[in-house]
């Protein structure tokens, strides 16, 4: 019989409990979707490393190690494994691709694997073993001959075996591009064997270790083991790395956000609403202990209401989670564009499924405790009907000002009063449809003025021309310089207290690189001090007026400098002027040049060439993952704000039913009643806007500070951010006002005004 009923509940509650299945699934689905994203990151990340030996430090001298330096690393107690390593970029013949020619003397050790073709010979004097995505991308194939020229040296041969390599997990040509190319970029691994046969000798500027030594004792074990400071790189500074580690925190900062937001909402909502439904059943569940049913069974009954919503809207939960996960985790998707691994398979965190138990033991506890408040006293007590609490006449009605209002609004505001809960979850819906809103278009107005500072105000050039830091004739420099009317920069690298950044020396005759402030004012380079990016400002504690020590790797060179400003800037930068540089006796070559010349010819000093729009069409391609994600939550938000304002009008529908049909006995009409209704969305939706503005600005300033580490993204959110999110909150609520209003059609009067009070 209890199963009977079950089944004609579910029924004659069909549009609460569908909306309470849609909204327990949309809330587990966000959650697990974003956890699924940034944990399947981490997994097949770390496993990419692991399968092809990426190296926890790398050991820097321009000059290059001899077999003594590495058998010395090798010796260092707490190294695993070393390999000596080298990585050049050079360009494909008859072409203007650059490929990252690499070459590793222990394949163990920033190694690659191979996925199509023959494994690596070390001893193989003639073949190549090409990045698969670019050989891909290019229509080339294992047997093909591919070559390069680097300083007219070319080196070419058959593609043994085409592979995937940790060292270029993600692949770009320097620090400036911030999406892989693989139709114009692309990296080869050759054997040290190849190369001497070549060119007669090998050059190992790099030597690479594994091991689990903190970074302070692998500096002074190496400087030790070698007598002399080099430059010691931790992995964490290494793009491939630091960036997939970056997606993964923002990842993390997105999941601990607005995921948690949904739950919030679904959980409140089915809470509020099997409340409501345990009131209309109070009747029922009085009939049932009339009948002799004891409390234990009756309570198990309803709590399968519970249990049914919960099993079934975690099902659909973990539906939308994998879809989420596959749709920004998969070789064919943006991040699919952005990292070459080899591994898409989806992840969860095991805690997440942990939270998504302790929802559904939430869930059915709430139907059981709402179902226990309606058993209280015997049978007679439960089979009277749920009477609310009689309402107080508040204080507002003693008032002039009360008697001057409409029946339509002293109505509303005694109903809204009256059922707080429900008019509390509908206020919550609307705020949390509106802070999801402000706060995705929010995160890409961010971008947006990102991409306007940096790439409209700070880049003035068209071409920047980046030289071979090998090459030190500063004549052939100078005479670039010259032919295309250039400004240039220096890069060092050094370090601050413990941590390892790049100080830039720049030369700006023609301002052909600018320097901006948050807001968007230009900075000039100060000519007593240096310019400090705000990330720098962040770790270190630093701001205008203060003095810092940068010590320069390589080098016992050590510098007091003094901040004279802090602005934004894409890499990590400590930045002065040439002048000042000089005055300070600080050594340097130049690594780049900035010219507006369209046309560069080639040159043996010059590695490469990259123009303005290149670079912005790589950054509008690296926010396309943003972009889906801020789609995808304003789409959800939308959904939400329907399912949880329908839910909730349908659930005011039915316990003001008797009002309802009371109102038209007295001559209302339809389209008045409606108005009764549609005004009191639209009260909930003014205030829900008004307080979910302010929310919504506080979410996005949480997600800005989160992503701090790894860009300096300002709180910009312009008028037709606010103007959208108030248009489309305002449109569901008006929406589900009109579905909800046409009930009224359907009121019977006569049955209606018998239900006993």
């Amino acid at each position: 019989m209890l199963t009977k009923k079950l089944f004609r509940t579910i029924g004659r509650y069909k549009a609460q409990f569908i909306s309470m299945i849609i909204m327990v699934g949309l809330g587990v689905g966000i959650f697990l979707g974003f956890n699924i994203e940034w944990k399947t990151l981490e997994v097949n990340v770390a496993k990419a490393f692991e399968d092809t030996g990426f190296a926890d430090y790398r050991i820097v001298n321009e000059r290059g190690f001899s077999a003594e330096d590495l058998e010395a690393v090798e010796n260092i107690e707490g190294v695993d494994a070393v390999s000596r390593f080298l990585s050049v970029n050079v360009s494909r013949k008859d072409d203007d691709d650059i490929i990252a020619l690499t070459m590793s003397e222990n394949i163990e050790v920033s190694g690659f694997k191979v996925t199509e073709g023959a494994p690596y010979d070390p001893e193989d004097t003639e073949g190549l073993w090409l990045c698969e995505r670019y050989a891909k991308a290019n229509g080339l194939a294992v047997g093909d001959t591919f070559s390069m020229m680097y300083k007219n040296i070319e080196f070419s041969g058959p593609i043994r075996g085409l592979i995937k390599s940790g060292e270029y997990l993600i692949c770009l040509v320097d620090k400036t591009q911030l999406m892989p190319d693989f139709e114009k970029n692309g990296y080869v691994y050759i054997s040290p064997a190849y190369m001497k046969a070549k060119i007669g000798m090998t050059f190992f500027p790099q030597i690479h270790v594994r091991s689990g030594l903190d970074k302070d004792t692998m500096i002074q074990r190496a400087e030790a083991a070698l007598g002399k400071s080099y430059m010691v790189v931790d992995k964490e500074l290494v793009t491939s790395y630091a960036e997939a580690h970056g997606e993964m925190t923002e990842g993390k900062a997105m999941a601990a956000v607005l995921p948690v937001i949904f739950l919030a909402i679904a959980i409140l909502t089915m809470i509020t609403t099997m409340h409501r439904i345990s009131i209309s059943e109070k009747t029922q569940i009085g009939t049932l202990k009339s009948l002799g049913f004891k409390d234990r069974r009756i309570l198990r009954h309803y709590s399968a209401y519970g249990l049914f919503i919960s099993l079934t809207g975690t099902a659909l939960g973990i539906v939308i989670g994998l879809f989420i996960g596959h749709f920004f985790i998969n070789p064919n998707s943006v991040m699919g564009d952005y990292m070459d691994m080899e591994y898409w398979d989806l992840h969860m965190p095991l805690w997440s499924i942990a939270v998504v138990v302790l929802i559904n033991a939430v869930l059915v506890l709430a139907t059981l405790y709402s179902v226990a408040s309606m058993m209280k006293g015997t049978a007679a007590d439960a089979l009277r009907p749920y009477a609310p609490k009689a309402m107080r006449r508040m204080w507002i009605e003693n008032k002039k000002a009360w008697k001057n209002l409409s029946f339509a609004t002293k109505w509303n505001i005694r109903d809204i009063l009256r059922h707080k809960s429900r008019s509390f979850m509908t206020l919550f819906g609307i705020i949390g449809c509106m802070l999801i809103l402000v706060a995705s278009f929010g995160m890409k107005d961010a971008l947006d003025s990102y991409i306007d500072d940096f790439f409209e105000d700070a880049i003035n050039y068209h071409t920047k021309i980046v030289l071979d830091t090998e090459l030190t004739d500063d004549r052939a420099v100078a005479e670039l310089i010259e032919k295309y009317d250039a400004d240039w920069t220096a890069d060092l690298g050094v370090q601050i207290g413990e941590n390892t950044y790049s100080m830039e020396i720049y030369g700006l005759e023609h301002s052909y690189y600018r320097f901006v402030k948050r807001g968007g004012e230009h900075i000039d380079l100060p000519e007593d001090g240096v310019l400090i990016c705000e990330r720098i400002a962040r770790k270190e504690g630093l701001k205008a007026g203060d003095t810092f020590t940068v010590s320069v790797y390589g080098t016992s060179d050590k510098y007091d400098l003094k901040v004279i400003n802090v602005v934004q800037s894409i890499p990590e930068s400590v930045m002065m002027s040439d002048t000042y540089a000089d005055s300070i006796g600080v050594k340097y070559s130049k690594s780049a040049l900035f010219t507006n010349v369209a046309d560069i010819e080639e040159s043996p000093i010059i590695s490469s060439t990259q123009t303005k729009q290149a670079l912005i069409d790589t950054f509008n391609s690296f926010t396309e993952i943003m972009n889906l994600m801020i789609v995808l939550l304003a789409v959800i938000a939308v959904i939400l704000g329907i399912v949880v304002l329908y839910n909730l009008g349908v659930m005011s529908y039915t316990e003001r039913y008797r009002e309802l049909s009371t109102l038209k006995v007295v001559g209302f009409k339809d389209r008045h009643i409606s108005r009764i209704l549609i005004d009191q969305n639209i009260w909930m939706t003014v205030l829900g806007v008004a307080l979910g503005i302010p929310a919504g600005i506080a979410a996005l300033q949480i997600l800005l500070v989160t992503l701090g580490g790894s860009y300096e993204l300002s709180l910009q959110i312009r008028f037709t951010t606010y103007l959208i999110s108030i248009l489309l909150t305002f449109g569901v609520s008006f929406f589900v006002g009109l579905m909800v209003s046409r009930k009224n059609k359907k009121i019977d009067m006569v049955e209606a005004l018998k239900i006993p009070e």
